[in-house]
């Protein structure tokens, strides 16, 4: 196979191999979140009102997609806006940073006896396949102190748990390497200091065989979980796919591209996942800045000019980036935050809190890019047409992604419990 390949280049079979496995009827997607981490204004970003008091101190311009505008600070994600599709009519209820963080990225009211797992887990879990070396869930730059249980595998358990990469939950806490790029590492993935591989093998055969009749009785328990999350953990140290997490082999200028910043070399490395087959993989932008990123209750607009700026880098190259290798058409982006901000500019040049109207964008495979679904009234400040909720939003993300509109895990009582029950928004798919 290696031989038949060799001699044509690679950009001629890569798109070729995408269009085939796109024809397939049973083909699944790899799923990547962009979380927003303090809610993003929709009215400074894909939702502008340039003609109204709320409207800002941004330009509108017109994007590549004909009748789609967004701000002028998102130039790189203007230019491929014929593979976005910006939903304008998304609606909840939650406007506190905990209960709208775990509502997006659970389903769900953060209320209840059941553990939800977070969208990150769910979705691994049911594209995820026990070959894979690899987590089937990576969530890298993540800021969890607005509610730790919305980042959490739920009633699934620690075995589909996220694996986390240089999240803390102290914004501004990930330090630089020489080059002033961040140090986005696996946490206890190498060896500790002086202890070589045959000791380290020595140290393995000792815990296993401590290990072998404790857990032989208790293989449904935590004792089971334990030993099955630690032994995922020793092969990802052996194997060649944690070379994924090592951004040093790509190009100087590639990774300038990114950006120098958490989220934008998360997304590189996002790719690089990708690539190895993991099934899904988060990437946040909030923990690279000195406040919980998109939080503007003050000077809204020289803070998310430079959000705007990382998000460009980062979310632009990483499409662009993707379609290069062949990998664009398999990958489903959503970009979301636990809520939007109000259109209204409150006294300090801010603006707070506003579930009632705010966007949330679907891009990539399977998705009908170049268009806005729903809209906002002239103030913006409610929804006016394709009125949508969060159970429609991940339904419809289900849906683009190969896994029909209501995938459901099981929980241990052993109730099926759907992902989503929300309505697909047929109009933005492929």
């Amino acid at each position: 196979m290696a031989a038949g390949f060799g001699t044509v280049s690679a950009s001629g079979w890569f798109p070729a191999l995408a269009q085939a496995a796109a024809a397939d009827p049973k083909r699944r997607r790899h799923c990547i979140l962009l979380w927003m981490s303090g809610g993003p204004t929709q009215t400074d970003t894909f939702d502008m009102k340039p003609n109204h008091e709320n409207g800002g101190e941004f330009k509108e311009v017109q994007t590549a997609a004909p009748g789609l505008r967004f701000s002028e600070h998102l130039p790189k994600l203007g230019s491929m806006a014929d593979k976005l599709a910006v939903m304008r009519g998304l609606s909840t209820k939650e406007g506190d940073h905990g209960r709208g963080t775990y509502l997006m990225r659970t389903g769900q009211k953060p209320m209840g006896p059941i553990q939800y797992p977070c969208i990150g887990s769910a979705l691994g879990k049911q594209l995820g396949g026990d070959a894979l070396t690899l987590p089937t869930n990576v969530s890298i730059g993540t800021y969890r102190a607005f509610n730790q249980e919305a980042f959490s595998p739920g009633f699934l358990g620690p075995r589909f748990g996220p694996l986390f990469v240089g999240a803390t939950d102290v914004p501004g806490a990930v330090t630089n390497d020489e080059a002033g790029f961040p140090n986005l590492k696996v946490q206890y993935l190498d060896r500790a200091d002086g202890i070589s591989p045959e000791r380290m093998d020595q140290r393995l055969q000792m815990w296993r065989r401590l290990q072998s009749q404790f857990v032989a009785t208790r293989q449904s328990g935590a004792a089971g979980m334990h030993n099955e999350v630690y032994e995922g953990a020793v092969r990802l140290m052996n194997s060649e796919d944690a070379k994924a997490f090592d951004l040093s082999s790509e190009p100087e200028k590639l990774r300038e591209a990114y950006g120098k910043n958490v989220f934008g070399q998360g997304c590189l490395m996002a790719r690089r996942l990708i690539q190895r087959g993991v099934p899904f993989v988060e990437v946040s932008l909030g923990t690279g800045s000195t406040s919980v990123g998109w939080d503007t209750h003050t000077d809204n607009f020289n803070a998310v000019k430079d959000l705007s700026k990382i998000l460009d880098d980062g979310w632009g190259t990483l499409m662009q980036d993707l379609e290069s290798h062949g990998l664009l058409e398999s990958t489903t982006i959503l970009w979301m935050g636990e809520f939007g901000r109000t259109p209204t500019i409150n006294p300090t040049a801010g603006r707070d809190h506003f579930p009632a109207a705010w966007t949330s964008v679907l891009a990539g495979g399977g998705i009908a890019g170049g268009q806005a679904y729903g809209a906002t009234s002239a103030d913006g400040n409610e929804v006016v047409d394709g009125k949508i909720g969060v159970q429609d939003l991940l339904s419809t993300l289900c849906k683009a992604i190969g896994l029909g509109s209501a995938p459901s895990n099981m929980a241990p009582s052993g109730r099926p419990i759907p992902i989503a029950e929300g309505r697909v928004i047929e109009e933005i798919l492929v």
